[in-house]
């Protein structure tokens, strides 16, 4: 079975309610001041199943200028509407203002009712047949289909249905379950022994019983108690139903209209939002930068300062990218449409479409970079907004849940996204514990230029050095990215050709260190120097360096220990490594005869000081070839 929501419009006391009630036989009036005054204040609801089986959802919004925010919520989620027109009073107003929102909302299908048939003769009914044709050329409606229809006597209802089930079976794609559920709540109320009940349009994804969501922006959590389908109860609510949810853990003060039920962590705040902004051809105001404006989202109604930023002002038929500066949080995904209102005098002026929900900050005005950043969001697909997002973040890289929740999509869409750019290239995707991140190939090919000009002069400053140390280049480039990540990012590099990593060092790729004349004195110096002490270890200071650079000689001591000529046994002692071999190689033949081996044995053996054989033994309790037992001066077996 499929499901949708159909919605109705047009001006008040046209016979919107009565038109339902002859398609379901059920008064979406429910208020006692709907009753009194014979008109809807307020959004109602019910359905009727089509002739094949599929199930639709009708919304009732009211006609009245005055309630024209409560039709802009009833109209988030429409997938047909049917736009009703009296035909003893034809084109009204609201009837044109309640075409305007449809269009800006994006309503594709729609049919024109002509209701009230029997209070016109034939002759009438053709004047406005052709005057609706008029009206309504340009519009989205100018070749919807239309029915005759009159909803006290029943006539032209049986053909009302007929075409609403053909338009259901052949023009509808069903919605996308499987992307993250998003619930605009339009009612909150409550039930006596069930507590807080909230409705809306479901517009994308599953709820299911005992699911345990979000209330966006609050923040708060709650639990799915029970679910209600046109009445009744059922184990989970799909996309484009209308659904009444049971909640637990949260009370009716706590929800407002135009909140959002959603997954918990899968949306954010935010009070900026990037936008395409549209002016109705037909409207009387002109919109100048920071223009004051109540904007329609969903169910939501915020106050906002629109910021152009291609455009001085805004004139009637025309549109710009915008920067809306909302006075209170709300939650957006990429590609929602909106519907703005002037300030004062309260009328419908234009809206749009949002670029982005979550941007990096304010933008200049006439940038062009930012217009430029906007018009690919604007004709972008998914992957072009992962590939988008990855560049602006730079060294920073970023996960993918990251991205789905400024997108308002799913962690598995997303994903497919990023792995299909890896693929061809276009940025890089990394496996961490519990996300993935991408990291852009334009900000890896920056990072690039800056390590072969910034090791460059790094390697002509340190020609004895293997290379940067690993940390230093980190806390340079990329301190804010995790190790596990850095270390991903630099692997990317030397399959890159750009850098190898000799040890915990990383140096240019092709860069060795040269065997030039100042570094054979320094280590012929050296080696001369320690081979004569033997066992009577030499301190670096006490070695005859001084007519060579300070820098040059502490980096060849430390070369010569990385290539096994040296051994380090303090932190300014070195000696040869065949000294400290043959130390060993009698530290362990001492062992296969005696437990207990003393620095007196080790002094008298090599023929040393105590102070030299106290470094030594020091160094192999280090490298855990001996540990100490009892006596300060007696070691062991490691």
């Amino acid at each position: 079975m499929k499901h949708f929501t159909i919605g109705t419009a047009g001006h008040i006391d046209h016979g919107k309610t009565a038109l339902i009630k002859a398609l379901t036989g059920r008064d979406t009036d429910r208020l006692k001041e709907e009753k009194e005054r014979g008109i809807t204040t307020e959004l109602g609801f019910t359905w009727f199943d089509t002739s094949d089986g599929d199930r639709c959802g009708i919304v009732d919004v009211p006609g009245h200028e005055k309630f024209i925010r409560h039709m802009a919520a009833g109209a988030a989620g429409m997938d047909l509407v049917l736009m009703v027109v009296a035909a003893d009073e034809g084109m009204m107003p609201q009837t044109r203002e309640h075409l305007d929102i449809l269009e800006l909302l994006g309503v594709k299908k729609t049919i024109l009712v002509i209701n009230k048939c029997d209070l016109v003769d034939e002759g009438w009914l053709e004047l406005v047949k052709e005057d609706l044709k008029e009206e309504l050329k340009g519009t989205i409606m100018e070749n919807a289909p239309q029915v005759c229809v009159s909803a006290l006597t029943g006539q032209g209802i049986d053909e009302l249905k007929s075409l609403i089930s053909r338009m259901v079976r052949e023009e509808m794609e069903p919605r996308d379950v499987n992307s993250i559920p998003r619930l605009p709540i339009d009612r909150v109320f409550t039930l006596p022994g069930f507590g807080t009940i909230v409705t809306g349009t479901l517009l994308s994804g599953m709820i299911g019983k005992g699911d345990i969501l979000q209330l966006y922006p609050e923040g708060r959590s709650c639990r799915v108690r029970n679910i209600q389908v046109h009445g009744e109860n059922q184990d989970f609510c799909q996309a484009g139903q209308r659904s009444a949810l049971n909640l637990a853990d949260l009370s009716t003060d706590q929800i407002r209209r135009g909140d959002v039920i959603s997954l918990p962590g899968c949306m954010k705040n935010t009070s900026l939002i990037d936008v395409r902004l549209v002016l109705l051809g037909d409207s009387q105001r002109t919109v100048i930068n920071r223009e004051r404006l109540h904007f329609f989202t969903g169910t939501a109604h915020i106050l906002c300062r629109a910021i152009l930023l291609d455009a001085k002002k805004l004139e009637p038929g025309q549109s710009c990218f915008a920067q809306l500066l909302l006075e209170e949080e709300t939650v957006v995904r990429r590609g929602d449409r909106f519907v703005v209102r002037f300030y004062s005098p309260l009328e419908t002026i234009g809206g749009g479409i949002v670029l982005e929900p979550l941007p990096a900050g304010r933008k200049k005005r006439f940038d062009p970079d930012a217009v430029k950043e906007l018009v690919r969001k604007e004709k972008g697909s998914l992957a072009d907004v992962v590939e988008m997002r990855a560049e602006e973040a730079g060294l920073r890289l970023i996960s993918v849940s990251e991205i789905a929740r400024a997108a308002g999509r799913t962690c598995e869409e997303t994903a497919l996204a990023a792995e299909k750019l890896a693929q061809e290239g276009s940025i890089f995707l990394y496996e961490a514990k519990n996300d993935s991140f991408v990291w852009h190939r334009g900000s890896m090919a920056a990072l690039a230029a800056a390590l072969r000009r910034d090791l460059a002069k790094y390697h002509q400053e340190h020609p004895y050095r293997r290379g940067m140390p690993r940390a230093q280049l980190r806390t340079t480039y990329m301190k804010s990215v995790k190790l596990n990540l850095f270390d991903l990012c630099m692997d990317t590099l030397a399959r890159e050709g750009v850098i190898w990593q000799p040890g915990s060092d990383i140096a240019l790729a092709g860069f060795c260190i040269p065997q030039d004349e100042l570094r054979e004195a320094i280590t012929g110096r050296i080696s001369s120097a320690l081979e004569e002490a033997g066992f009577n270890f030499l301190r670096v200071s006490e070695i005859d360096l001084k007519a060579f650079p300070a820098d040059a000689v502490q980096d060849i001591f430390q070369l010569m220990a990385e290539e096994n000529i040296l051994v380090r046994i303090s932190e300014d002692v070195y000696t040869m490594s065949r000294f400290v071999e043959e130390a060993k190689k009698f530290v362990e033949d001492h062992f296969q005869k005696e437990e207990i081996l003393t620095i007196v044995q080790l002094r008298d053996h090599f023929g040393t000081s105590r102070k030299c054989a106290k470094l030594l033994i020091a160094y192999f309790d280090q490298i855990r070839l001996t540990r100490k037992a009892g006596a300060e001066t007696e070691r062991v077996r490691a």
